[in-house]
């Protein structure tokens, strides 16, 4: 073997080393974008570390562009857009410290729901709705904005569900209405099936089917969709999936069928779900959060694995998503997280992205 072949087996061997050692889910495009904040970091406990992206991220996003946003509690709405994350707070016009739902139009407006109406940015603006647009109840519920397929708006609040009308809204009218085929209930997710179907959670009435025409009401299980975290879900061969007070419900449309800590679920009070494009289930539970993988046949506790604070999570998580290419992020009350695969790893404002 000559030097050179020796020199280029050795570059190689180095190469694919280094190259197995990155975090595929990370982003190394950029490691420390610019802050721009025209506010002074809020921290909800005074030893909160401010580094962090914000202390607490109730509601997790990507528009069309793939920009990140992060509806925090105390510090509006942070964008990421790998060069600058930006705060959005009360010099931008968006007075809300508290945001829990976001979404975006088909004319590329982005939605916020928070504790104060909703919000509607522009690119440039925000623009608030509020009692004086027909939106009588202003606290809107986590996962309570959606965007059909019609390009109808449906904003689910404590008070009830709403739907925008641009058309009542350019003639000077309340562009607000209380959707009131649904009965007054407590909100706790919106969300539209594959077929079209629009679904609500509620935290006392069970959850609700809306075909475009009727409403059907599913509350056969004691609690059904007894959550504040948007607990409604549908995997990749159509069943819908809720919490419940003691874990989740699968509904196949005709039978649910439980899941709870008897069956390998970790923690109490269970707030959220989702499921990834692989089929993998996320929920999250007061103490812990757990990866269920319907795809083992049961009993198996190999279905099951529970991540708690040993595993790199430090507390309550309020919010779960996976972006475009995948990754899982995490939202709790100690900052943003990712997942590696095995464990989850803090992000603050220097990354890693």
């Amino acid at each position: 073997m000559t030097i050179n072949k020796i020199l280029l087996l050795c570059f190689l061997t180095i190469f694919t080393s280094c190259k197995g050692q990155e975090n595929p889910n990370t982003d190394t495009s950029i490691s420390n974008p610019k802050v721009i904040r025209n506010f002074k970091a809020v921290g909800l406990t005074p030893d909160i570390d401010t580094t962090l992206v914000s202390q607490y991220i109730r509601s997790i996003f990507q528009d069309s562009k793939g920009n990140l946003w992060f509806g925090t509690i105390g510090e509006g709405v942070v964008r990421y857009d790998k060069k600058t994350l930006t705060y959005f707070s009360n010099a931008e016009g968006f007075i809300s410290q508290s945001v829990f739902a976001i979404n975006e139009d088909k004319n590329g407006n982005l939605w916020f729901g928070t504790d104060q109406g909703v919000y509607r940015y522009d690119g440039k603006t925000f623009r608030n709705y509020n009692q004086k647009d027909g939106l009588n109840h202003i606290d809107i519920s986590r996962k309570g904005i959606l965007v059909d397929k019609s390009g109808t708006l449906w904003v689910g609040t404590h008070g009830g569900v709403y739907r925008y009308d641009p058309s009542i809204e350019s003639k000077g009218g309340q562009s607000f209405s209380l959707f009131q085929q649904l009965p007054p209930l407590n909100n706790a997710g919106i969300m539209e099936d594959k077929s079209g179907n629009i679904w609500f959670a509620s935290s006392d009435k069970g959850v609700f089917r809306y075909d475009g025409k009727t409403i059907i009401n599913i509350a056969e299980k004691e609690e059904l969709g007894q959550n504040y975290a948007g607990g409604i879900a549908q995997d990749n061969t159509g069943n819908m999936w809720f919490t419940m007070k003691n874990g989740i419900c699968k509904y196949d449309g005709k039978t649910l069928t439980e899941y709870t800590s008897k069956d390998g679920l970790g923690g109490t009070e269970f707030w959220g779900i989702l499921i990834e494009q692989s089929g993998i289930i996320w929920v999250t539970a007061r103490g812990s959060t757990t990866r269920f993988d319907p795809s083992i046949p049961l009993p198996n506790p190999n279905a099951f694995k529970v991540f708690t604070s040993v595993d790199g999570f430090t507390c309550c998580v309020q919010s779960m998503f996976q972006d475009k290419s995948g990754r899982m992020w995490w939202g709790t009350g100690q900052g943003l997280y990712r997942f590696d695969g095995k464990r989850f790893y803090q992000i603050k404002q220097i990354g890693p992205w």
